[in-house]
């Protein structure tokens, strides 16, 4: 049963406690696995729901599989099309893209709340950035001054030397750092992004709806508190450090808004069984009896971002293993756990190979206890539902892995006719 969102509770409330299970489904319905996927057609109004539901979509840039900033709409949704979400960034403008929880999409709303961080940039910006707006102010004004007279710009137009630094993953010319830093204050903003996934940088005022535009600023605690706010209502249930790393705020912010959305009886304090520390609860989180989901899910999708918290909820140790040499890598390149009703039964190693129109598993784990069988089924249904979104005829499976065996029988067996999971 959920509780109404606005009720106030009493500032000294009672301590409930959560069976860990229930916290497992809460933290689930919260980032909508508790919903069926749609029946129909996806469409704007679905992804405009579940991007403000989640409140942030990370972007990360690597192709293997999909951008990532694409996947969590499909593990939630089903199949949809992609250019649907592009359109809510680049021409209806209802997302934006800012540093929240790293590089992300964010619905435009919050766009004033994180003002105080832009105002901040140079406390919370990196070296290359706030380095070249103290050593080149003219030069970073006279980008400014282009853009307002040139219109959007790219940092591969601009005619700059890239530092020789072999191996740096922010190997930046001074063009390159000193859009950032504009992009990081705020002064300017992305209009989009280009097929090969660069930024697109133009004046804010220019691309946010000028309501938002026009919007006062909100004070520091203030905006955290919506920070803090939306990130309860995203997660469910929640510890001080899941709520604080949402939007990576700074540790003594968090706490002072933590405090005052309790006192107001926005937050309610709950202990969760296993968890061993305190933990914080939306009032008007869905208690769903069930979950029935079934949804492969990228390394960045805000479930299973925060590693700690994914190990204390399912008991799932998962790591990137991307930056691991090959040679010692456990599960692989870019893996994705797969989610079946309310648990991660396995993980697979995931590789769309466009030229081939393949659909390659790399490896395939499952979990310690699962019923093999049943996770192999239901996972090669994703699978091919996986591929046919991306535009991939088959599904190949590499005999990596101690599910491998298994879900390779699967794939090869003619798909059944049956309903999505929840429908």
């Amino acid at each position: 049963m959920s509780v109404p969102r606005g009720t106030i509770r009493p500032v000294h409330a009672p301590v409930e406690r959560l069976p860990a299970a229930l916290a497992r489904r809460i933290a689930l319905a919260a980032q909508g696995f508790a919903d069926p996927r749609p029946a129909g057609p996806v469409g704007t109004r679905q992804l405009r729901r579940l991007t403000e539901r989640l409140g942030v979509v990370q972007i990360d840039s690597v192709n293997v599989l999909s951008r990532s900033h694409y996947l969590p709409a499909f593990s939630r949704l089903g199949p949809y099309p992609r250019e649907a979400l592009d359109a809510l960034a680049d021409r209806r403008h209802d997302l934006f893209e800012y540093w929240a929880h790293e590089a992300s999409f964010l619905p435009v709303r919050l766009q004033p709340f994180l003002r105080w961080r832009m105002a901040a940039a140079d406390q919370h910006a990196w070296g290359s950035m706030t380095r070249v707006a103290r050593e080149r102010p003219d030069y970073v004004a006279a980008l400014v001054e282009r853009v307002r007279d040139g219109g959007p710009i790219r940092a591969s137009e601009l005619q700059e030397e890239r530092p020789n630094r072999p191996g740096s993953m922010w190997n930046w010319h001074a063009g390159k750092a000193a859009l950032e830093y504009l992009f990081f204050t705020g002064v300017l903003t992305a209009r989009g992004r280009t097929p090969g996934f660069e930024r697109v940088y133009d004046l804010t005022e220019r691309v946010l709806p000028a309501a938002v535009v026009q919007t006062r600023t909100p004070e520091r605690e203030e905006a955290v508190r919506e920070l803090v706010r939306t990130a309860a209502r995203a997660l469910g249930v929640a510890t001080e450090t899941d709520l604080r790393d949402y939007f990576r705020l700074p540790v003594a912010d968090a706490r002072t808004a933590i405090g005052e959305l309790a006192d107001a009886g926005e937050l309610l304090p709950v202990e969760v069984a296993g968890w061993g520390r305190p933990a914080w609860l939306d009032p008007a989180a869905r208690r769903a009896r069930w979950i029935r989901a079934r949804a492969l899910l990228s390394p960045f999708d805000s479930l299973v971002w925060e590693r700690p918290r994914v190990e204390r909820i399912w008991g799932f140790r998962y790591r990137l293993e991307i930056y691991t040499p090959a040679a010692k890598r456990v599960h692989g390149y870019y893996v994705l756990p797969f989610l079946l009703g309310d648990r991660l039964v396995a993980r697979v190693d995931l590789k769309a190979d466009r030229q081939a129109g393949v659909l390659r598993v790399q490896a395939a784990h499952a979990e310690p206890g699962v019923d093999r069988a049943e996770v192999a089924e239901e996972l090669a249904a994703e699978l091919r539902l996986m591929a046919g979104w991306l535009g991939l005829e088959d599904v190949a499976v590499v005999e990596a892995g101690d599910l491998a065996a298994d879900l390779s029988r699967e794939v090869r067996r003619p798909p059944s006719v049956a309903a999505l999971p929840g429908a």
